[in-house]
Formats: C-alpha cells, structure tokens, sequence
C-alpha cells in the first residue's frame, strides 16, 4: 500500500451549549478520513449544536453535522472529490459522482446545514461563491455570521502557529 501524502489544514469542533460557543481542535486524521471525522464529532458530547469545519490543504472546505439519522454535509468544492479522498468519501456519502473537469466548481451537500443557527443558505451560496478566499476565510465568514468568530480565530492563532 502507498504511503499517504500529508495532508495540511485543520479541523474545528464547534460546540453551541446554553448560548455559548466553543471550538475544540480535531485530530489530524479527520483531514484524511470522513469517518475519522465523524466518529469524533459524535464524540463530543453537548445538549446543544455540535458541527465540524475542516479547511483542507488550502483548496476547499467541508462542514459536517452529525445527527441521530445520519450525518449531513456541505463540501464546497466537489471537484476536490478528485484529488482528496475525505472529499470523494464526502460524494459517495451524499450519493453524487464526481465532476468529469477539476475545472467544474460547485458545492454538494445541504447549502442550509447551519440554518437554524442562523446561516441560511442563501448566504451560505454567498460565501461558497467567494472562490478568490481560502477555505480558512470562508470558515471565518461562516464563524463571524454565527457570532463565533472570536473564539474561532483563538483557537486559529493557537494551531496555525
């Protein structure tokens, strides 16, 4: 079996319980591997809202909530799907093939995964459609709409260092 290529970014566990936002850093693994990522995210034990925001090697973005029924998804770039494997385990998760042209950008996945917290997906498309940003200012965007942006960028200082 070949050796994995390493794969940079970060992952985020943001927590919303009894009105007050934390983010917790995810295992590394979580880049890499969907199920990683949602294993862990069930983990997190919270009476509120809990959702994963991984920003992966500076070419998309991949939000996860996991539920009692499952676990819904936004992957904001679907054309990733042909160069990273947690993307295209995202696509076979959603039950969507692959585009035929990397050149081919559109997000898959449920654009009003965080609506009830207040991001509906008319503003999601908006941020989606800022390709000239990097996935970490797309996560920002999303943090600063949800009124998390502080300890978001906190928690960024702390990994990106």
């Amino acid at each position: 079996m070949a050796e994995q290529e390493p794969v940079t970014g970060f992952g985020v566990a943001v927590v919303r319980e009894d009105g007050k936002w934390r983010c917790d850093p995810m295992d590394g693994a979580a880049l890499r591997e969907l199920d990683a990522a949602i294993t862990e995210l069930r983990k997190t034990r919270s009476t509120g809202a809990v959702f994963g925001l991984l920003a992966v090697d500076d070419e998309f973005f991949l939000l996860l909530r996991p539920s009692p029924g499952g676990v819904s998804l936004l992957l904001s770039d679907s054309a990733a799907a042909l160069d990273y494997d947690i993307a295209a385990d995202a696509l076979d998760l959603l039950r969507v093939d692959p585009p035929e042209d990397e050149d081919e950008v559109w997000p898959e996945g449920s654009l009003d995964i965080l609506a009830d917290l207040g991001l509906p997906a008319p503003e999601m498309q908006v941020i989606i459609d800022e390709i000239d940003l990097y996935p970490d200012e797309q996560l920002q965007m999303i943090a600063q709409r949800l009124g998390f942006a502080d300890e978001f960028t906190k928690h960024l200082d702390t990994i990106l260092q």
